[in-house]
Parts: structure tokens; sequence; C-alpha cells
């Protein structure tokens, strides 16, 4: 107890330390002086401000820069989140062409005026990234018919912060970050031919993302759903970059699109559901799909599973599952302990979901939304089958996840199964849980079997299966307290269960991103006194 209280101290010393001496070092004239050294050279390529469509939300309404408030635009007193969108300058995207280009580049003048020297708050690396992406992209606000001594101070601004970014992105955790920014020091080097050491050191890092993050399959290691779509956005906005400025499109890049492409298909396309898996919220994928029309990437993927999802349908009925491992801790940081939890989707209506995940990390409501009781699966004793502890004051990871101890799945014209174990309470209660869910197309009717096989003869334990339901979802029990009904719509469904205690609890429905409703969840509760106990449920159409 003594050494690892000494060793938690000790690494929390170092972190400060490290911390400090970064700090003091950013902050001194040695790194201004190592990230000013940039060379005289043309801003050549000149990028399309419409190949970021996909991650700029464009209004049809378009503002003229003569609307804003300029005199003001730098006051100190603005909250992060603000601050954060005034100085990444994506809202130069919403500007109008016939915005003054003086004006514009005043702005820009101005900000390079108050921002010479880094400080952490405006040169934060994300910030810096997108800003780097903006002013290239705008160029014909930000650059064109411009004066010869700003477009020296724009282009020197331009490589000072990629500098910034070079000697910065090594030292970073969050991937999405690094993918930003490697796209922020390829697109300065696609667009500075000259100087040939940016374009090779965003092509260094990216190489190192894709060994680093991206699995054999083509999927996140973190296994999030969102981050994969995130990637591939990115990778295709820096493919689409080299095209239009005629460089050779490197291998490992249309190799990394198409495996990534393969795995959206499979977990959007295919299905066009938001299904809620560790980190996922309800999303808007099909004007990301317009945009993949439009720039001619087709994917197509018949699997019934990839990287521990299991997804099987028909015309009506959408079966997902996860039966997949739990990440690395490293990419723990999405990561919810819903092991063998699963959804169904009717007719395009959620019948049964997962409540989903709370993104902000510094609300209750992140470590709650990781819990298996939010999950539609089995708990014991209210513990989680997985845990989790702190990497800073707010993220949370790993500690322990699970181990899938087998797994099967059948699909076939007239019968459906989706079946697998997991190991997640083996330690502290000496259980496995084993799942099986069978789908009859013909009848309308799930099979549920939810096994808990004990190692030992050790004590009773308490168990709560719960199955989470949309909050549109109108829910009532029988009166032989044997079944509930549930109302989707226009239709009708009826839980059973004739062993167990059924109840329908209260709960929180987390699939909007950073906001929550109350919904319902139907949960069968029992006693394990045996080595091996079986909870049959069903649930079929009326």
């Amino acid at each position: 107890m003594i050494t690892n209280n000494f060793i938690d101290n000790f690494s929390q010393f170092y972190f400060y330390f490290k911390r400090s001496i970064k700090k003091f070092y950013q902050n001194s004239n040695f790194y201004d002086k190592k990230i000013s050294k940039t060379k005289d050279i043309t801003f050549e390529y000149k990028p399309s401000p419409y190949l970021l469509s996909s991650i700029i939300k464009y209004q049809k309404k378009k503002y003229k820069i003569e609307d804003f408030a300029l005199e003001e635009i730098w006051q100190n007193n603005i909250k992060y989140e603000e601050f954060e969108k005034l100085n990444n300058f994506f809202w130069f995207f919403s500007l109008d062409l016939k915005s003054s280009k003086q004006t514009t580049q005043r702005v820009i003048s101005n900000w390079i005026n108050k921002n010479k020297h880094y400080n952490k708050k405006s040169w934060d690396f994300d910030i810096t990234s997108k800003r780097i992406i903006s002013w290239l992209s705008n160029h014909q606000l930000t650059f064109e018919d411009s004066e010869d001594k700003f477009k020296k101070k724009f282009n020197q601004s331009i490589l000072k912060q990629t500098n910034h970014l070079m000697n910065e992105i090594k030292n970073l955790s969050e991937v999405e970050n690094k993918i930003i920014g490697c796209a922020a020091i390829i697109l300065t080097g696609l667009a500075y031919k000259d100087d040939s050491k940016y374009l090779n050191s965003g092509l260094y890092f990216l190489k190192k993302i894709i060994k680093s993050s991206i699995n054999n399959n083509g999927f996140p290691k973190s296994r999030n759903i969102k981050q994969l779509i995130f990637y591939l956005k990115y990778f295709i906005i820096i493919r689409e970059w080299f095209k239009e400025s005629q460089n050779v499109i490197p291998e490992y890049i249309d190799e990394t699109i198409y495996y990534l492409g393969q795995n959206y298909a499979f977990i959007w396309q295919n299905i066009n559901q938001d299904i809620l898996f560790n980190g996922n919220t309800v999303s808007n994928n099909k004007e990301f799909d317009q945009y993949l029309k439009r720039f001619g990437y087709v994917f197509k993927n018949e699997s019934k599973e990839i990287d521990g999802y299991a997804i099987l349908k028909n015309k009506k009925i959408i079966l997902t599952m996860d039966i997949g491992e739990s990440p690395n801790n490293n990419f723990s940081k999405f990561y919810q302990s819903g092991a063998l939890s699963f959804e169904i989707f009717s007719n395009g209506k959620k019948l049964i979901t997962n409540s989903g995940y709370f993104p902000n990390k510094h609300n209750k409501l992140n470590k709650l939304s990781k819990s298996t009781a939010l999950q539609s699966t089995l708990s014991i004793e209210d513990h989680s089958s997985c845990d989790f502890k702190k990497l800073n004051k707010s993220n949370l990871i790993l500690k322990k996840g699970v181990r899938i101890i087998k797994k099967n799945i059948v699909f076939e014209d007239n019968y459906w199964k989706i079946s697998g174990s997991h190991d997640g309470y083996l330690k502290n209660f000496n259980t496995i849980h084993e799942r099986e869910i069978e789908f009859y197309p013909e009848q309308m009717k799930f099979v549920g079997f939810d096994k808990l096989l004990r190692k030992d003869n050790s004590r009773d334990t308490k168990f709560d299966i719960r199955f989470h339901l949309d909050p549109s979802s109108k829910v009532m029990k029988t009166l032989d307290n044997k079944s509930i009904l549930i109302e989707l719509d226009d239709e009708g469904w009826k839980f059973n269960c004739e062993n167990f205690d059924i109840n329908i609890d209260n709960g929180l429905y987390l699939g909007i991103k950073n906001s929550y409703k109350e919904n319902q969840n139907i949960c069968i509760s029992g006693i394990n006194k045996e080595k091996s106990k079986i909870i049959k449920w069903e649930i079929t159409k009326l």
C-alpha cells in the first residue's frame, strides 16, 4: 500500500515537474526563435474550401465580415468554447465571398500582431491546426489581392504555427488532435511546395497514427464508431488535397481509406442507423453519405461481424450485439462496459437500445454512461463488468476490461442467432456471463438466454438484466405481472419472462450528444444460488 502511494505521488510530481519545464521552455525566447525559423517561400497550391464540407456545416445564409463587431472581436472575457471557435477561424467558412478582403486580412493581421509569440491558449494544438486549415482553405478572402507586405506576414505566420505543430505532435495522446494536426502539416506542405520538410513530416506522423491507432481490420483500436467516421473523413480530405494539387497520392492513404470505408459501410451504410456502443451517439451521417457520393467513394461490406460488432438484418429487423473484447487501456477513453449488450430496430425504430454515451468528461454523466447498468445487458451486485480509473482530472480509462471467451453467429432465412460469453465477473464473483439471442423472422419473435456459470460454490449473488427503451416508447405491465407490453409508434411488442421478477424502472437516455432524457427500462432481477443459472426471456411482436 505504501509502495503504491509512493509511486502515485512520484508520478504526480514527475508529471507536474515535466509540465512546468515544458511551460517554461515554450514561453522562452529560445522556443520562439526555434519555431520562427522559416524560409521565404511561396503559397502555391490553394485548396478548395468545399473539400472540407464533410467536417464543416455550411450555412445557406452567408455573412459578410462587415456584419461582425470587429473592434470587440478579441476581447478576453469570453467563455473558452467561444474563444476556441473564434481563434480556430472556422467561422471564416460562413463568410460570403463578397466580404471585404481588406477587412478579413486586417482581422488576420491583428491576430498575428496579438499572438506573435506562443501562448498556451491561442496556440492550443487543436485550435492552431484548424486555424491553419481555415486560413489556407479560405485563401480567396485571407490571401488573394493582398499587398506583398501582408503576404509575407501571412506566410511566415502559417509556417511558424506549423513548426509549432511539428514540435508538439509527438507529445500528444489525443489521436483526434493528432489527425487534425497531421492534416494541417500536410496541407502546409502541399501549399508551400518549396520546403519539403512539412509534407515529409506530415506524412511521417500520419504513418505513425495508422500503425499505432488502427488495427489490421482497419478499425480504430478504441472500437469507437465516431472515431472510425472521423478518421475516414480526414483521410479522404487529405487524399483530395493530394489529388487537387496534382501530387501523387501515397498508396497507404488509399489503402487506409479502403479499409475504413469497408467498416463504415458495415457499421452505418448497411443499416442507416446509429448503434449506441462504446462512445457513439446519434448523428447525421446521411450528409456524409452525400459527400462520399459526390466525390465518387463507394464502399460495400456484407459481413455479419467486424471488430466485435455483430449486425444481422432483413428489410424489417436489425439485431446488433457487442461481442468484442475491451480495447487496450490506452485506447479506452470512449469504452463503455457493455459486453454482450444488444439493440433491436423494427422498421427503422429502436425497440431495445443502450443508453448512449455522454462525451462531456467533466460531467458526472460521463462516468455513469460507462457503467454496465446503462447498457442492455446483465450486471451482478450492481457492479460493472469493467473497472475504470482516472487518467487525469477528467479522463477515465480502463483499469480492467473483459475478455470474450467464445462467440458465434448464425444467419439463415428463418433463424438468426448471436451468442457470446465474457469473463468480466470472473475475478469478483467467480462467474462467467453467457448470452444467446435467437430470432425467428416468420414469427417475429426474439428468444434470449442469459446464463450465469459459477466456477465454484461461492456466495449467492444478485443479478439484474436491463433492457433499455427509447424515450418515445410506452410500456405497461400485464395483470399477471409476467409480461410487459411495449408500444413503439404504431407497433406493439410483448416482453415475457416466466420464472423471474420483471419490473419497469426509470432511467436515462444519453443518445443525443451532451444531453439526456428520461427513459424506461425493463429489468429482470433475481438471486443466483446455483452453479449454473439460465434466465430465459422473449420479445414477440403482437
